[in-house]
Formats: structure tokens, C-alpha cells, sequence
């Protein structure tokens, strides 16, 4: 059974910090593309960042460039959001999704394009 779980998520003023993880398990997640998207109250699921298979290659929305870093550990099957400067507007459940096929060349960077999803960690700044 495939599995992605997240955690990390929290409470956090204005210019702090949180470190997201998501840990994934039931099939081989290091020789596929995985990301981070988020969806606020009213708003629709946007992507936040994703990460090719090898770690090699990273896309970021314009607005958190700069302020967060997406990685993984294969060894481990985890990928981490380490999120930085954090402001009232990255208030949202944040989601980790993973694609399915391997060693894709292509960095996908829409929802549709992810099979496999958690169930999201909440993520609160206050101002």
C-alpha cells in the first residue's frame, strides 16, 4: 500500500521557520519526481516546489523563492520542504505528492501529474 505521510506542519509567527518532511513507503519512491503544493481556505491546490528523482533539477513558485529549499534523502524515501522567512500568506495545508513514472526527464509541475498524495500538514503564520 502506498504511502505518503507528512509532518512537520504548524503554528509559527511571522519570519520563522518549519521544516516539513514527507515520508513515503509500499513502492520505490527515489527513481521518481516528487512535490510540494499547498491550499489555502477558498483558494485551489498551487504547486510550492518539486524535486527531480536524483535531486538534481528543482522548481519553485515565483513567491517562495529564495525563502524555501526542497530536498531528499532516497535513501530514506523522505523529501523535505525547509521553509524559511515564513509570511501570513503561506498560511495553507501543505501537500506532498509523488509522480509515478521513473527517471522522467520532464519536471512536472501541475496536480494532475502526481499519482500518489498525503493527506497534507497544516501550516499557520501568524502576523
Amino acid at each position: 500500500q502506498v504511502q505518503l505521510v507528512e509532518s512537520g506542519g504548524g503554528l509559527v509567527q511571522a519570519g520563522g521557520s518549519l521544516r516539513l518532511s514527507c515520508a513515503a513507503s509500499g513502492r520505490t519512491f527515489s527513481n521518481v519526481a516528487m512535490g510540494w503544493f499547498r491550499q489555502a481556505p477558498g483558494k485551489e491546490r498551487e504547486i510550492v516546489a518539486t524535486i527531480s528523482w536524483s535531486g538534481s533539477n528543482t522548481y519553485y513558485v515565483d513567491s517562495v523563492k529564495g525563502r524555501f529549499t526542497i530536498s531528499r534523502d532516497n535513501a530514506q524515501n523522505t523529501v523535505y520542504l525547509q521553509m524559511n522567512s515564513l509570511k501570513p500568506q503561506d498560511t495553507a495545508v501543505y501537500y506532498c505528492a509523488a509522480d509515478s513514472t521513473p527517471f522522467a526527464f520532464i519536471l512536472p509541475r501541475t496536480s494532475r501529474a502526481y499519482d500518489y498524495w498525503g493527506q497534507g500538514t497544516q501550516v499557520t503564520v501568524s502576523s
